[in-house]
């Protein structure tokens, strides 16, 4: 596996895929960025400006779905996907 970016532009959906995916390898560093700022108890709109680059207030519904999409995906690896970042590194 290579370094991953650390501020990738992201796709309006992340993976669904029930596999670890090169997405998923290329946005690992944003997964993480997510679960901090979630953790932190930040505001979905200032995460996703600031972390997935989409605009809020100008693209309200679009923002929204980019961000539960991420969020959810990152959710996965934390607790499943990962074993795939394992199973590459071995």
């Amino acid at each position: 596996m290579q370094k991953p970016p650390l501020d990738p532009d992201v796709a309006d959906l992340a993976p669904a895929d029930d596999v670890l995916t090169e997405y998923d390898e290329d946005h690992l560093v944003t997964y993480l960025r997510l679960l901090d700022a979630a953790d932190a108890g930040a505001d979905w709109r200032e995460v996703a400006r600031i972390v997935l680059h989409r605009d809020p207030e100008a693209e309200p519904d679009r923002t929204r779905r980019a961000y539960d999409s991420h969020f959810e995906r990152a959710r996965w690896l934390s607790e499943e996907g990962y074993k795939g970042f394992l199973r590459a590194l071995t």
